[in-house]
């Protein structure tokens, strides 16, 4: 019978680090400053990006939406990860100029229709603001 040697080298635990506790150890959460350096914070910026954009929390980025009333979040592609998106942000298709509603609705996951009354919306909150 073989014994098994059980005073080999024993595995830490790991440990879960508050924002609180990291705060107070660190001064500032690295990894949220430096997402934060890296995070594009205009247009211009944002424009030569690689593309798909992984700023999903972007407002403009297609992946999800927000709604800023109740604070629930839409995956408008739950099949695909952000990475696999083939556009990703909303300021890229309307730079391009004009597409049919058939495309828009295929980026956006919606229908035509649902495509025409977004824009519609759109049009009419733009002429509220004149």
């Amino acid at each position: 019978m073989t014994s098994i040697d059980l005073s080999g080298p024993r595995r830490s635990r790991p440990t879960t680090l508050s924002p609180r506790r990291l705060r107070r150890e660190r001064g500032e959460h690295r990894l949220l400053a430096i997402l934060e350096q890296e995070r594009p914070r205009t247009r211009a910026e944002c424009r030569c990006a690689a593309r798909p954009c992984l700023w999903v929390s972007c407002r403009f980025h297609l992946f999800l939406d927000v709604n800023q009333e109740t604070g629930s979040v839409k995956l408008n592609f739950p099949h695909l990860q952000p990475w696999q998106l083939t556009e990703s942000c909303a300021l890229d298709l309307a730079e391009r100029g004009g597409r049919t509603l058939e495309d828009i609705g295929a980026l956006l996951n919606v229908t035509r229709e649902r495509a025409r009354q977004l824009e519609q919306s759109g049009l009419k909150k733009l002429k509220e603001k004149v």
